[in-house]
């Protein structure tokens, strides 16, 4: 096993590492509070998050002996944070996590389930993702027009990286905003503590359930996290040459996710971004040791999960605003995309088109949310459409 580590695996793990931590953290943080996780509360779900994805990404390409990077369910986190705070609180959203790793779990034991979601029209899909991606991506453009010398330099920053190579655009908002954040934010005198602690309070949260929350975020979730990031990260490996046990990551991400969902963490699940990076030449010139890529990103994880606590101190310095900006820029390229896929059948725009609206739009009926309603109506409107032959 040690022979086939390299030095390009090693950079390429530890910069995979890097840019999809600075990329999205903000965004769990912003789901988290979103859905009434205390500061303690959100710093214990960000370790925790990154603690799991840490730990799948030496166990998987371990055990496959493939590039099988994990992540944190980014979309998924989006989601929360466009989600009105439930009725119970913090409590009734771990419940919801509970429930939507449980069923990434079961679906690695009933592969049926994975073929239904499969199933979904893939611009309905997408449409559903653009939808509930669409309020943190207005962020920036709101938070611009409130506190313009804060936002500005850290647009700047992500533009510049654009321009320069896209994979340095996030990173360099982050180091934007943490300069905006030192000289530009009033804080507590002394600014962030020194000694915080390196590990968050590791208490778990008494779940509570729901039949509403279940419908109405659970499912959503579970969808988006399927769609938009599962099914995504198996065809980056497969469309690299690699042999994909989807079951089998299924149970190991599905089982990780529900130990860590008690403690107010998003699910862990396949990467696509950083899968690309660590399945391709850049991570060395040997396919059957690029393993080691992910592998080194899964222990750059574990060493970043314990930031935690001080990330979330830094952050909670900072205006709402300007981290909803944060986040949201992080999600522009995911926007883009969605996008583009929910409506790339010129002959089917309707359905995709009411499943975007819908979702984005903040609806509940019934104590529902949108997003189950537009995936449903958009489903429907599709089926209708393709029997008629239109």
């Amino acid at each position: 096993m040690l022979r086939d580590l390299s030095a390009p695996a090693v950079a390429m793990g530890v910069l995979a590492a890097f840019v999809g931590y600075a990329a999205s953290f903000s965004i769990v943080l912003t789901g988290l509070t979103a859905m009434g996780a205390s500061e303690a509360q959100a710093a214990t779900g960000l370790f925790f998050a990154t603690l799991g994805m840490g730990l799948c990404s030496l166990w998987l390409p371990a055990l496959t002996r493939t590039p099988a990077a994990v992540a944190w369910s980014t979309p998924g986190a989006a989601f929360l944070a466009s989600t009105a705070v439930l009725p119970g609180g913090f409590a009734e959203a771990v419940g919801t996590l509970i429930v939507c790793a449980g069923m990434i779990l079961v679906t690695g034991f009933v592969p049926a389930l994975g073929r239904v979601v499969a199933a979904i029209p893939r611009p309905v899909a997408s449409a559903l993702l653009a939808g509930v991606l669409l309020k943190l991506c207005l962020a920036p453009a709101l938070a611009l027009g409130a506190i313009p010398k804060l936002v500005a330099p850290v647009v700047a920053a992500w533009a510049l990286g654009l321009v320069w190579n896209r994979l340095a655009a996030m990173p360099l908002a982050v180091l934007a905003f943490v300069l905006v954040l030192a000289f530009g934010v009033e804080g507590p005198a002394g600014g962030i503590q020194n000694d915080i602690a390196l590990m968050p309070a590791l208490t778990p949260v008494m779940p509570v359930f729901s039949v509403q929350a279940v419908i109405s975020v659970a499912l959503p979730l579970y969808l988006i996290t399927m769609a938009g990031q599962n099914i995504p990260g198996f065809a980056v490996l497969e469309m690299n040459g690699y042999a994909v046990r989807r079951p089998a990551m299924l149970r190991n991400t599905g089982a990780a996710s529900l130990l860590i969902a008690v403690f107010g963490a998003v699910p862990v699940n396949m990467s696509a971004i950083t899968a690309a990076m660590m399945a391709g030449e850049d991570a060395g010139r040997d396919p059957a040791g690029r393993y080691w890529a992910a592998m080194v990103s899964g222990l750059a994880y574990v060493a970043m999960a314990f930031a935690a606590t001080r990330v979330t101190s830094a952050f909670a310095l900072a205006p709402n605003l300007l981290i909803t900006a944060v986040a949201g820029l992080a999600l522009i390229p995911a926007l883009v995309a969605a996008l583009s896929a929910a409506f790339s059948n010129t002959r089917q725009i309707e359905a995709p088109a009411m499943t975007f609206l819908i979702a984005a739009s903040g609806m509940t009926l019934w104590g529902v949310s949108g997003a189950f309603w537009g995936l449903v109506l958009g489903v429907g409107l599709w089926g209708v459409k393709a029997a008629a032959g239109r």
